[in-house]
């Protein structure tokens, strides 16, 4: 699925929300309740714009099954839904913090609990940390930053998803 078609959706729909942004509330949705519904997902990411119609929401309820399809898998697939490539770093890194913001917004949404468990609590606020990215950036070094911060959000949220969803002192709204 091309990060540029869906992004596009957003910006037709005027849904003040990026592609990365949508993915990041509904990892951070499935990560809480891997039985969540996308309607509630849709609902909450066109609450200020325009609705889709039912092909562009097919897509997009084809990008909310994928993922929680890649958050299941065993073989470590889940990856984050990020710009090409082609995208310079700079915006590479925009996109990585709305993911980080809507990832946050995601798990808050569905998720109450008086304390985190196991490592959620620093991961979570590592992710909060991830939104503060200075985009200015360029050449191999700052590339290989990214990349260690996307490699290491990959496996943070397959931790929080086995932490959270687990949790019987917490309460799923």
């Amino acid at each position: 699925m091309a990060y540029q078609v869906i992004n596009a959706l957003f910006k037709k729909s005027n849904a003040e929300i990026s592609a990365a942004e949508a993915h990041g509330v509904a990892t951070g949705i499935l990560c809480v309740n891997a039985y969540a519904d996308s309607a509630r997902w849709l609902a909450e990411l066109f609450s200020n714009g325009a609705p889709v119609i039912n092909e562009e929401q097919g897509l997009l309820i084809r990008l909310f099954e994928e993922t929680r399809r890649l958050l299941d898998s065993e073989e470590f697939e889940f990856d984050l839904f990020l710009p090409e490539d082609e995208v310079s770093l700079s915006g590479q890194i925009i996109a990585l913090k709305d993911w980080c913001q809507g990832f946050l917004f995601g798990v808050g949404s569905v998720y109450t609990a008086t304390e985190w468990p196991g490592d959620s609590a620093e991961i979570m606020k590592d992710i909060a940390e991830f939104t503060k990215l200075d985009v200015e950036a360029e050449g191999e070094e700052d590339e290989s930053a990214f990349m260690e911060v996307t490699e290491y959000l990959r496996s943070a949220v397959l931790l929080l998803r086995e932490d959270l969803s687990d949790n019987p002192g917490s309460t799923v709204h």
